[in-house]
């Protein structure tokens, strides 16, 4: 008898340290609504009717504004476009112009195709071919002597060094001289030119050449042997 005292005792112990279990549906209205509908019921009132909640468009896969809100497909052109205009979705799409300025439709086989045919591009091909004319070397003209000296062909008819004197020069010539009149040409070959056209290489009217070697100024013919030779 007492061992079943005690077992009652522990029961109740234990029953009595269990947390209490809320209900569910308290604190969110659903007492009431069920109150005032019977109460609706009992008084011929009009009964209450339940809010509809209409659920929010899935927009998982809208694009993003700027902002981070979903924009529709209308707002999304005109942000891509950034012009502020719209176009609807669902108009169809414009219709792209032929041989339009500055585009070709070299790609494009059913715009090529109707503006020629293969046998047409054949035809032009040999059109174009007919037309060629192939230049044949012609003889060179022959050169009379009265154009004046020529210093390609006075370089390559001399084979004195620079500086090697084989003319006789004024003993007033000197290379003070020489370097205060050549500076009245803008290129050796102009002073060269000149002094050949004066009556060089034998005489040196302008005191081109002090030292006699027939090349007036600082012009030498050791290029164009050079282009001679190779």
């Amino acid at each position: 008898m007492r061992s079943l005292l005690l077992v009652s005792a522990a029961l109740t112990g234990l029953a009595a340290c269990q947390p209490t279990v809320p209900d569910s549906a308290a604190g969110v209205g659903f007492d009431n609504y069920d109150r005032a509908r019977r109460e609706a019921l009992l008084n011929g009132s009009p009964t209450p009717q339940t809010a509809t909640i209409t659920p929010p468009p899935d927009v998982s896969g809208a694009p993003i504004n700027a902002s981070g809100d979903p924009v529709t497909e209308m707002a999304a052109a005109a942000l891509a476009r950034g012009d502020g205009t719209t176009v609807d979705p669902l108009a169809p799409a414009p219709q792209s112009v032929s041989n339009a300025a500055g585009i070709s439709e070299e790609n494009n086989f059913d715009a090529v195709s109707g503006e020629r045919s293969i046998a047409e591009d054949a035809a032009l091909i040999a059109q174009n071919s007919a037309q060629y004319q192939q230049v044949q070397p012609t003889a060179l003209p022959t050169r009379t002597g009265a154009e004046g000296p020529n210093i390609v062909a006075y370089a390559l008819s001399t084979t004195n060094a620079v500086g090697q004197s084989i003319y006789s020069r004024s003993a007033f010539a000197s290379k003070d001289k020489e370097a205060r009149n050549c500076a009245a040409y803008s290129s050796a070959d102009l002073a060269q030119l000149d002094f050949l056209s004066s009556g060089g290489p034998d005489r040196d009217r302008k005191g081109l050449d002090a030292d006699g070697d027939g090349f007036a100024c600082s012009w030498s013919p050791a290029p164009f042997r050079a282009a001679a030779r190779n």
